[in-house]
């Protein structure tokens, strides 16, 4: 018996294949998303579901048996094969269809996974169809009655592209030599359609220097998980052994997207957040930009200075896409890289966040650098995210609200475990959903104020404070 806990998670469905995730799981994964969401015509659905799939060697495969799964219910699929994420997500969008994008994303070689959405790229998470999902999958799914669905194949490459050229123009910025590392995963596939001519659109002014584009699913390079420091040396090599402008790093399914200056620096999500903010309430006026309460406090500092209004909530894509539906927000970005557009049916894409990038840097007069560019958004020193196990999650949170708090200018909230704010200094303390884990964040407006906070919570959760 499969430990169905393990694999159907709270945002998608991820294991090791074949030992958990194998061909048998996905064709009841198809099946019973059908049921459950009531996709098919039948059930007054709009009868038929679009499937891509990454560069993984088990995709097609999985693809295969979950699109089995569906057909029996009735339902017809439609494939649109290699793509991104955020290709499904068009996909969905455009077409007004559910889909499933099997992925992994950056998780190791021997994994893969299925995200589901409904039509409109809406989310399909633990509470909105996924645990029902995984309910009907142990108590087995029903048979149909229906007749088989049909198959057909849609490649949705090209529309993508000229969709996200139509979103974010550049071809007035001046040229810029550009090094992508695409981590051998999809970033491969859609940068030279976006960026480049693949998709048989005007060329850009832009020199792109490709690394690691060859679509394999072994990743033989690096993991394609930008968000650590190890998987971004190579880039950060190229773009100051060659002069680059800039560098722009994806992920293995490309929903997210990373960026180095022309110092080969990281630049922090938070600070692409704050400036990605900054052009869409200058085309939006007025409009609220969502983010999580992990991003720099100069997000909500420049929205304000932008005339936006900033909302806050807590950590996961779930929660930032229904704020957004909620007040209609034009942008909402999160600390791990992704960034989340209103005209892209409030979904998440490291392309645009790429190309936002692009016109910014762009845009400005000739020799201008992207860190430059960027020093208006940088206003606080940040710790990183810390994990530190800890058996007993509750009781250590507490014991750190009560050494930190009791004073004027501290200020408390408990949205997403415990944040503690001094005003030119704050921190989060949240736990793992999976491991015995403290998550710590600390941010300040000086480094030393930053180390020494965050030496100190972290000598609490090891049980070292003296």
């Amino acid at each position: 018996m499969r430990d169905l806990d393990s694999i159907i998670k709270a945002y998608d469905v991820r294991g090791i294949y074949p030992d958990q995730l194998d061909e048998a799981l996905a064709h009841d994964v198809g099946a019973a998303f059908v049921r459950v969401l009531g996709v098919a015509t039948a059930q007054g659905g709009p009868g038929a579901v679009c499937i891509g799939h990454d560069m993984r060697p088990s995709g097609p495969d999985l693809v295969a048996s979950f699109a089995d799964g569906v057909r029996e219910q009735g339902c017809d699929v439609l494939l649109i094969g290699l793509c991104s994420t955020d290709g499904l997500y068009f996909a969905s969008g455009s077409l007004g269809l559910p889909g499933a994008m099997f992925t992994a994303s950056h998780n190791p070689a021997e994994y893969n996974g299925i995200k589901l959405c409904r039509a409109g790229a809406a989310p399909v998470g633990q509470d909105t169809g996924l645990a029902d999902i995984k309910q009907m999958i142990r108590s087995g799914v029903p048979e149909s009655d229906e007749t088989m669905g049909e198959a057909r194949s849609r490649d949705t490459l090209a529309d993508y592209a000229g969709y996200l050229r139509e979103l974010v123009d550049l071809s007035d910025i001046r040229p810029l030599t550009v090094v992508v590392d695409a981590g051998n995963g999809m970033a491969g596939y859609t940068v030279p359609a976006v960026l480049g001519e693949d998709a048989g659109l005007p060329a850009l002014p832009l020199s792109i220097d490709r690394m690691y584009f060859e679509l394999d699913g072994t990743f033989p390079n690096h993991e394609a998980n930008p968000i650590e420091p190890a998987n971004l040396i190579d880039i950060q090599t190229r773009v100051r052994s060659t002069g680059a402008d800039i560098g722009l790093a994806f992920d293995g399914d490309a929903d997210r997207c990373f960026v180095v200056d022309e110092d080969g620096r990281i630049v922090s999500p938070s600070t692409l957040t704050a400036l990605i903010a900054a052009r869409e309430l200058q085309r939006s006026p007025g409009s609220t930009v969502i983010h999580n309460l992990i991003t720099s406090k100069a997000v909500p500092e420049v929205v304000s200075e932008c005339g936006g209004s900033a909302v806050k909530t807590r950590v996961g894509h779930s929660f930032i896409k229904a704020r957004m539906a909620e007040t209609d927000a034009v942008f909402g970005g999160e600390h791990s890289g992704h960034f989340y557009f209103r005209d892209f049916w409030r979904a998440d894409s490291g392309m645009l966040a790429a190309m936002h990038t692009l016109a910014a840097l762009g845009s400005t007069p000739e020799g201008t650098t992207i860190s430059s560019l960027l020093t208006e958004f940088e206003r606080y020193v940040a710790s990183g995210e810390i994990n530190t196990p800890v058996e007993d999650q509750s009781a250590m949170m507490d014991l750190i609200e009560t050494t930190f708090t009791g004073h004027d200018d501290v200020t408390t909230d408990h949205m997403d475990g415990l944040t503690v704010d001094g005003g030119q200094w704050w921190f989060n303390v949240r736990p793992s959903n999976t491991e015995p884990l403290l998550r710590l964040n600390v941010e300040a407006r000086e480094t030393g104020t930053m180390e020494t906070l965050r030496d100190e919570v972290l000598a609490l959760m090891r049980g070292e404070a003296t």
